[in-house]
């Protein structure tokens, strides 16, 4: 039977991808939900919109009339919620935010889903699929084992916390009322659509556009890099085959440090605009501009993916060397798609921002 599925920003960049990745392997119902806020964009999901069986719907997930209204009207059995407030820095200089989306929000939404599952009468296809980050485990020195589903949480900047908050939101929906839930815990994500407050998509642009190219601290700050294309098959497996109140961490398998990842922007940039007819203003090495270090900036996260292989059969597919590649690619040959975000309309939200989420 197919599913009829809500999912809670599916116009932002990780939401996107999984909503192309579903709609073109799945019939059903494929309902978004998205406040089309700075990084929740129409034009992600642009060229689904002329298919009946798809809506695009601009609310808040903290409106509870909408989302009851939602999942009643369009029959919804399975709920896959991305929508959250995710950039790191923008929690330390405005926190009260996060907390209303990503706890606030989690909980409307599961509220919502857990009274429709009891007056359809708890039916045993009904699934809530909650994605969260690796950084609600906290930071690893260079010789700590990788995070596994068993890590003690340890937050340590308000968005890690808000979504250390929504995490046991959804864990405690199962366990108190036998709720459907499941919960995933993703590395650093890459890969197209992704808004240039990120690292690789914010090295990108201020390359073609000459700008300063700002690293934190030594930039030798470590993450794990999971292609989106392999977290939209991790997300698909885990709903199809997981168990209600399963975790499963989902990495790439990448860790590399962020000043490396710069050097390697700079000579993929340098190797491949001009063989897309770009011609960069600087040499893209000279570009690189060490600055302050973020207040309580994690040094290193590493996943353990070892559960999900064994339960569910998921490995990623790319290597960080192809992946990034096709990412930069992807920006190189998509000026239609960033041109708009450089608009006075997004100036404040892109000018020297910096992540790396």
């Amino acid at each position: 039977m197919p599913k009829q599925v809500l999912i809670t920003g599916g116009a932002g960049f990780i939401g996107s991808n999984f909503v192309r990745h579903w709609c073109q392997r799945h019939t059903g119902r494929v309902v978004v939900l998205d406040i089309l806020g700075y990084a929740g964009n129409r034009a992600n999901v642009a060229d689904l919109e002329d298919q009946a069986r798809f809506r695009l719907v601009k609310g808040d997930i903290c409106d509870r009339a909408l989302v009851d209204e939602l999942l009643t009207t369009e029959q919804i059995d399975t709920v896959i919620h991305f929508a959250a407030e995710s950039h790191v820095d923008r929690s330390i200089l405005g926190p009260a935010a996060f907390v209303q989306t990503n706890v606030v929000g989690t909980f409307t939404l599961l509220e919502a889903f857990r009274d429709r599952w009891q007056t359809q009468g708890k039916p045993h296809h009904y699934r809530f699929l909650h994605i969260s980050t690796d950084e609600v485990y906290g930071s690893l020195s260079a010789d700590d084992p990788a995070f596994t589903e068993t890590t003690p949480y340890a937050p340590n900047s308000p968005y890690s916390a808000s979504k250390a908050s929504s995490d046991h939101l959804a864990r405690a929906y199962f366990h108190t009322y036998g709720m459907p839930t499941l919960i995933t815990n993703c590395s650093n994500n890459y890969g197209p659509y992704q808004f240039p407050e990120k690292l690789i998509p914010l090295m990108c642009l201020n390359i073609m556009l000459g700008k300063p190219l700002p690293v934190y601290g030594d930039g030798q700050n470590v993450r794990d890099w999971l292609h989106v294309s392999d977290h939209c098959t991790a997300i698909e497996q885990v709903l199809h085959q997981a168990e209600p109140g399963d975790v499963y961490n989902i990495g790439g398998n990448n860790q590399v440090k962020n000043i490396d990842i710069v050097y390697q922007l700079c000579e993929l940039m340098g190797e491949m605009a001009p063989a897309n007819g770009i011609e960069l203003p600087k040499t893209p090495r000279e570009l690189i501009t060490f600055i302050a270090d973020r207040p309580g900036h994690d040094r290193r996260y590493a996943m353990d993916i070892s559960k999900i292989k064994r339960d569910l059969g998921w490995s990623p597919v790319y290597n960080f060397t192809d992946g990034l590649r096709q990412t930069v690619a992807w920006y190189l040959t998509h000026r239609d798609w960033w041109q708009p975000l450089l608009s006075a309309e997004y100036q404040g939200y892109y000018k020297n921002l910096y992540g790396d989420r």
